[in-house]
């Protein structure tokens, strides 16, 4: 599987460009929503924590969009070497955290 995250964008608004240019869509009517409604994860909900391995302060082009509000958890551990422990570890990091979305 090969996925990047630009691509990603890339091609929601060339499909939703299409749209408009059929006249099925007007631009005043792209919202958050009919972008989302055009990425490949349309079906899921957008994820609340993204677990970061191997200790990089990345994302590395990965759900670029969806994770516009997700928790980053970053742990040194090779994902190889990813297990139980460390996901335990990750929820606990994740549920100190007050989410905010956002706002102040």
């Amino acid at each position: 599987m090969s996925y990047g995250g630009r691509t990603e964008i890339v091609e929601a608004m060339r499909n939703i460009a299409a749209k408009v240019k059929k006249g099925e869509l007007d631009p005043a009517e792209i919202t958050e929503q009919v972008v989302a409604d055009h990425l490949y994860t349309r079906k899921w909900p957008d994820p609340d924590v993204l677990i970061r391995t191997s200790g990089e302060m990345r994302v590395s082009n990965f759900l670029l969009w969806q994770i516009s509000y997700a928790e980053l958890v970053v742990t040194p551990t090779l994902w190889p070497d990813f297990r139980k422990p460390q996901l335990y570890a990750a929820i606990e990091e994740y549920n100190r955290r007050h989410r905010r979305f956002g706002g102040l």
